[in-house]
């Protein structure tokens, strides 16, 4: 991964200025012609999308303030969440799941097979409203309701890959939104802890995931910034809505070793930050350029 490196701590984080940001990776260079139409509405959120490229469509609009949490799944013996196979009978979007995971998530660089794996395993059409279902393996974010939206999904794959899972490991995420990423994340590690601050979609997340059968995610309604101190120390945490700054207590909950992702900006534009924590120190490295919705609650006291 190329980016930029810079070791910080966690008193400092609001201090240290942010690393500019060069795109690298991707076939096709940011100044690429593209036409976007953003419709933010039940039946059309990105109508037009005329020779959009890989790094705009990984760079755009993945707005995901939201936060999962759910319950259903049984483990097995890396104690992952053992969800239905894409083979299942009834399910007549396998073949747009397949071709969403080679043509815009492999073909566009992820390597993880585990990552890969899960996003073809979940059922990305049982997160949208219902009237959006035959979008849901569109490339391009949809609208889920309370303003909020559920990721594109290579934004999805691409922070899921980012975080190195283990299935042992513990992940703190922040943002539930649909439940679609918690989704994903239950394929991967151990446990998921997710908080959403909106008490709708927190709801909905959490019945969504149990209809699921994920077992494995714990879903709470309430302020991100803050954490989930109880259940801290965590091995990764990822982030679906951009503070202005790293939340301290979420750099405090992260444990040695551990990784947090996270677009960082203000609103509406923003760099996906990869940080690590190394002896006590964080070392931030900048990765892509994405558009998440802000970070409200404690974080909008911070702007």
């Amino acid at each position: 991964m190329n980016g930029t490196q810079q070791y910080i701590s966690p008193q400092s984080l609001r201090q240290v200025p942010r690393p500019g940001y060069r795109a690298t990776g991707f076939d096709t260079p940011p100044s690429a012609d593209y036409n976007l139409l953003a419709e933010l509405s039940h039946r059309h959120v990105m109508t037009d999308m005329k020779r959009a490229t890989p790094l705009v469509l990984s760079s755009v609009l993945s707005l995901g303030f939201l936060t999962v949490s759910g319950g259903c799944s049984a483990r097995d013996n890396g104690g992952n969440a053992n969800s239905r196979s894409p083979e299942g009978a009834d399910d007549r979007f396998l073949q747009a799941r397949l071709d969403m995971v080679e043509r815009q998530i492999r073909d566009r660089g992820i390597k993880d097979e585990r990552v890969l794996s899960a996003m073809e395993k979940v059922p990305r059409h049982e997160f949208v409203p219902e009237g959006l279902q035959d979008s849901a393996y569109g490339d391009r974010p949809l609208p889920i309701g309370e303003g909020q939206t559920i990721s594109q999904p290579y934004i999805v794959a691409f922070m899921s890959e980012q975080l190195q899972l283990k299935p042992d490991d513990k992940v703190l995420e922040i943002g539930t939104g649909s439940g679609y990423q918690a989704a994903i994340l239950a394929e991967l590690a151990k446990d998921i802890y997710t908080i959403e601050i909106v008490h709708s979609l927190a709801d909905r997340a959490q019945r969504t995931l149990q209809r699921q059968g994920y077992s494995n995610v714990h879903v709470r309604e309430g302020d991100g910034y803050k954490g989930w101190k109880e259940h801290a120390p965590f091995d990764c945490i990822i982030v679906t809505c951009a503070p202005a700054e790293v939340p301290e207590p979420l750099a405090e909950q992260l444990k040695e070793g551990g990784r947090l992702v996270i677009p960082v900006g203000p609103d509406y534009h923003q760099v996906l930050y990869v940080i690590s924590k190394k002896e006590g120190k964080l070392v931030r490295e900048s990765t892509i350029p994405v558009l998440f919705v802000p970070m409200t609650g404690e974080a909008e006291k911070q702007r």
